[in-house]
């Protein structure tokens, strides 16, 4: 089995007006698997309604996949000027419990693609970091309350949550509704072992070991459609660190691949 996992919600995206299409942690986090040629697991759940739709272009990147029932789809509309985004939450997926992720086998990092503060409790990660599992979770999990509508992050989490991460990945405005300013005393204070907090075309900053660096990354010309972006990021990097690689140095290679990725999705 392989030693990296991807745990998820699927989700019907609109984009700048375009066509609705597949999105969500395990299909963006799956099309980085690929590049990286990096065996995995993905664990993905939506609505049965969805699920020969999205089947489709998820299974042709080749990964392994794990399908959960689900009873509805998250849904989401993004309008994105250069790394700014207007967001609305069209629908929520399901919430995941303690027996849905009890069929990851033997893996040992686990990328934790939250859309919504309601899609992965406490006791749920509290199961997935059993045996020593290392957590990456995404930090839309605490800042984006469980309603539908026009995106308004907040800070109201639950901090038990984070007692089970090992990795906190964070978008830069997810950072301040947090902690303010992202520096060392405030990332620090999240009581996390590590912390990375994206920065868009600016890199990012790698809170680990007691210490914060910045890590730079190559920015990409020309207007991106960014979405999948943070998913990409996260598994890249959880990817590099299950392979061995310092904290910053993953955030390196996985600012390198996202970078690449976005590239081919100049509009």
């Amino acid at each position: 089995m392989p030693q990296l996992a991807v745990v998820g919600n699927l989700s019907r995206d609109l984009v700048d007006g375009a066509p609705p299409r597949v999105g969500g942690a395990p299909f963006w986090a799956a099309r980085a698997l690929r590049v990286l040629a990096s065996p995995a697991l993905v664990a993905a759940k939506c609505a049965d309604a969805e699920r020969a739709e999205f089947a489709r272009p998820l299974v042709a990147l080749g990964i392994p996949v794990l399908w959960l029932r689900g009873s509805s789809t998250a849904a989401f509309s993004f309008r994105y000027t250069g790394d700014r985004r207007e967001m609305t939450v069209d629908a929520l997926g399901d919430p995941w419990s303690p027996e849905d992720v009890r069929g990851l086998g033997e893996a040992r990092w686990i990328h934790v693609g939250a859309l919504a503060r309601s899609d992965f409790p406490t006791d749920t990660l509290a199961e997935l970091a059993a045996d020593r599992r290392q957590i990456l979770l995404d930090g839309q999990g605490l800042v984006r309350p469980a309603r539908t509508g026009p995106l308004e992050l907040d800070g109201d989490y639950d901090p038990e949550v984070l007692r089970h991460v090992a990795v906190l990945k964070l978008a830069e405005e997810e950072a301040r509704v947090l902690v303010g300013e992202p520096d060392e005393t405030a990332l620090r204070a999240l009581g996390v072992p590590e912390v990375v907090v994206t920065l868009g075309s600016r890199g990012s900053l790698v809170y680990a070991d007691g210490r914060l660096e910045q890590v730079a990354t190559q920015p990409v010309g020309g207007p991106i459609d960014p979405t999948g972006a943070g998913d990409a990021f996260a598994v890249s990097y959880l990817a590099a660190r299950a392979g061995g690689h310092a904290p910053a140095a993953s955030a390196r290679r996985a600012g390198a691949l996202v970078t690449g990725l976005l590239a081919r999705r100049l509009r």
